[in-house]
């Protein structure tokens, strides 16, 4: 792969080189159309509205048509098609590992990237233990379009986000008009319906109003229907004539397979699957589980259904206003309130099967000998039962309108939030078949058919009890003069934590939390942020950009259980400093977007599985493509990200990896998508490939490289009737995005999933 990938990060510098060697002769010329649609107005990292072509940052959209087409899976996957962004959707549809170029993915979640719904985080932090965002973001027809922001002006414009926004953009009624539409799964068991409406209420008034439910199987084979739910959204917006005001609400209740690493075996560094075992397709999910009879908070005993998988429930009211207060004057206000909750069961592999002579404890054979492999089906049941919060933003801006025709920006804000983080764990240890198809537990001594008892010693029943404030003033200052414009933006983040955290511990030979061993948490910690850019516009159809960041994502349950928390020790905090500039240029139908960049990361992290505390530096650099070409009823997007990591420092026991490239990191991630229009059809296709990588920091399992090929053909039956086949992954490829230190068990992608929908637009 290194001749490979070093071959195409020549080709990015090549492709910017030249395009900044046409700028010495490049015309003024109106801004054509394009295919990277440069002249939307974006809101997302910016302390104003302004367009791609004159922002500072690297900033990406996709429209919502477009996401239908890929035919994702999950929040998550739509990720995948955006240049810089490192998404391993392999969890389901939630619980995604999600970053942007440069930046690590360490344990979990979306550390250093804030998951937004209309401009406010669906969770302050990205990395909570078993509760991720993206778990409570689903995409349906209620999606206008999506902004990606990757570096830049992210760490002082939000909390938390120093490596980059996602925020997803919600229809507001603007179009009269909606959608039906029902889903069926080819293959597989999901039936899903959709609806979306808006429309004017009054003159002033509108309102929308849209979500999904859908029920079956899924794209794993489980054996029983372990989908259900859906969601509704909407909001009604009032038009007032120096501004508006929106309210909006939004109901989900939800549930799906999670998927956690199978049993591998690995030789010569290389991941091989074992017989009867497909990682594309396995779940361990089975309707010959018994219930998973777990500890509460308050020492009661609570039964559980291991194959509820991924429950989440959500609701939340959101009130925004927007107003033009004359002399150059405007206030912005952002509020939402959630409650959020929920549980997270899945089956997490603890080795990779030994050969014996066994009972079948449950199932159609129960009784009878087994004699085959059985591994050690870990269960992670997390309850999540509270990671409500409360959110503002207010934003107060003056334009100021020089005699010399520049213009002065200042924008001063101040973001509010309180987030309640209560989960309690357990993770029991069952006895089971290794088989792919419904696999049944196998009987112990234990009175609990398959039950072998606490997993990983007993260490993770764990009851936590956290609310986490944020008060966080920002100052923005913009100058914008003819071709040029500047600006500098300045953060400071307050965190406050306070609350519990508890594990159970032997008492009599059964689980207890005894108050003797409950840990308190008090402390509070500031950090500065920074962000300084320019952009520079040869023509309408040409610019350049630099900026220089400096941000920090604060830790939340991640380093509990280990350096006391009562304000009499320091906390960490995980620091990322960047450079970046670019070149954004467009002639025609072709339009690219090339950015060149440098990432340093400072961090702490604890991992649930090994259960260990890592402390690393991270030095990133790269170049990332987007472009795109359009001519008539063909169009192509496409982009590579180039990254050449290392890890720079780490703790005494992990000194020998100082100089590896951090584990998953590809040298190269790469998308291509091309659709053609004729008639009454569009066909098209996206291929999203990733390099190969290092399975772990270490350098001892490799992660070999692959590509998932999704495609989909839209026919118009009528001028308001579609008929739609989509395929995710067509050529049904592996495609494994994790795996375990000891190389006993690792993480694929899906397989093949064929889906045919019909839908009538009114």
């Amino acid at each position: 792969m290194q001749p490979r990938t070093l071959k195409l990060g020549g080709i990015a510098a090549a492709v910017a080189t030249a395009v900044l060697h046409m700028s010495a002769n490049a015309q003024e010329a109106a801004a054509p159309a394009d295919g990277l649609n440069m002249e939307r107005v974006v809101v997302t990292g910016t302390s104003t509205a302004s367009s791609k072509m004159k922002t500072s940052v690297s900033i990406s959209t996709l429209e919502a048509d477009t996401i239908k087409n890929s035919a994702p899976l999950s929040a998550a996957e739509v990720l995948r098609s955006v240049p810089g962004v490192r998404s391993e959707s392999s969890g389901g549809e939630g619980n995604a590992n999600i970053t942007v170029r440069g930046v690590p993915i360490s344990a979990g979640g979306a550390r250093y990237v804030q998951i937004q719904e209309d401009g406010l985080p669906v969770l302050q932090f990205g990395d909570f233990n078993f509760t991720t965002p993206d778990s409570f973001v689903k995409i349906d027809g209620t999606l206008d379009h999506l902004e990606v922001v990757r570096g830049g002006s992210a760490s002082t414009l939000a909390t938390n986000a120093p490596g980059g926004i996602v925020n997803f953009i919600s229809k507001t009624g603007e179009e009269k008009g909606g959608h039906i539409g029902i889903s069926r799964g080819l293959g597989y068991d999901e039936t899903r319906y959709d609806f979306d409406y808006g429309a004017p209420i009054s003159d002033k008034t509108r309102f929308f109003i849209g979500g999904n439910y859908r029920t079956g199987e899924g794209v794993r084979n489980t054996g029983m229907s372990t989908e259900g739910g859906g969601q509704i959204r909407g909001n009604i917006t009032h038009d007032l004539d120096n501004g508006f005001i929106r309210l909006s609400f939004k109901h989900l209740d939800d549930k799906a397979p999670t998927a956690l690493p199978v049993p591998v075996r690995v030789v010569n560094q290389q991941i091989q699957e074992i017989p009867g075992i497909d990682p594309r397709t396995v779940s361990f999910y089975s309707p010959y589980w018994v219930r998973d009879v777990v500890l509460s908070k308050d020492n009661t005993p609570v039964s559980t259904d291991i194959n509820d998988g991924l429950k989440v429930k959500s609701n939340s009211v959101g009130l925004e206003g927007s107003f033009d207060l004359g002399d150059g004057w405007n206030l912005n206000n952002k509020f939402r309130t959630s409650s959020n909750s929920g549980r997270f069961a899945g089956v997490f592999a603890g080795n990779n099967g030994v050969a014996g002579n066994y009972t079948f404890a449950t199932g159609p054979n129960k009784g009878k000998a087994y004699n085959g492999l059985a591994f050690s089906a870990v269960v992670f049941n997390t309850s999540i039962d509270d990671a409500g919060n409360t959110l503002n933003d207010t934003k107060l801006s003056k334009t100021f309108k020089l005699a010399d025709g520049s213009k002065l920006t200042t924008t001063g804000g101040l973001y509010l939030s309180t987030q309640k983080l209560a989960l309690t764990w357990n993770f029991n240890e069952y006895l089971m078949q290794l088989t792919g198809a419904k696999p049944a537990l196998l009987q112990t001594a234990s009175a609990t058919p398959g039950l072998v008892g606490a997993a990983f010693g007993g260490c993770c029943s764990r009851a936590v009890d956290m609310e986490y404030k944020f008060t966080s003033p920002y100052v923005n200052v913009g100058y914008e003069t003819g071709p040029l414009s500047v600006d500098a933006s300045f953060r400071q983040d307050r965190q406050k934590a306070n609350g519990t955290a508890n594990i159970a511990t032997l008492n009599n030979g059964a689980l207890r939390y005894d108050a003797a061993t409950q840990q308190f948490v008090d402390y509070e910690l500031n950090h500065n942020s920074y962000s300084v850019g320019g952009n520079y516009a040869f023509t309408k159809n040409l610019s350049v950009f630099a900026r220089v960041s400096d941000g920090v994502a604060f830790n939340a349950d991640r380093i509990l259980f280990g350096t006391p928390l009562d304000g009499t020790a320091p906390i960490a905090i995980n620091t990322v400093k960047q450079i970046e500039g670019g070149v954004k240029w467009r002639s025609g139908g072709v339009s690219t977007f090339v950015t060149l960049f440098q990432a340093k990361t400072d961090e702490s992290n604890f991992e649930a599985t090994t259960q260990r505390s890592t402390s690393n530096k991270y030095d990133a650099k790269g170049v990332e493509l987007e472009g795109a070409y359009s001519n008539g009823g063909f169009r192509i997007t496409g982009g590579m990200t180039y990254t050449d990591a290392k890890i720079t420092g780490a703790a005494a026991a992990d000194v020998a990896n100082i100089g590896n490239t951090p584990r998953r990191q590809a040298k190269t991630i790469y998308q291509v998508a091309p659709t053609y229009s004729f008639g009454d059809a569009t066909i098209g296709a996206s291929l999203i490939g990733t390099g190969k990588s290092w399975g772990d920091d270490a350098h001892t399992i490799v992660l070999p490289a692959y590509e998932v090929v999704n495609a989909f053909v839209n026919y118009s039956l009528t001028p308001k009737a579609t008929l739609s086949l989509s395929v995710n992954n067509l050529l049904n490829k592996i495609g494994y995005t994790e795996v375990e230190g000891d190389g006993h068990a690792a993480r694929s992608i899906s397989g093949r999933a064929a889906k045919v929908s019909l839908s009538y637009a009114f």
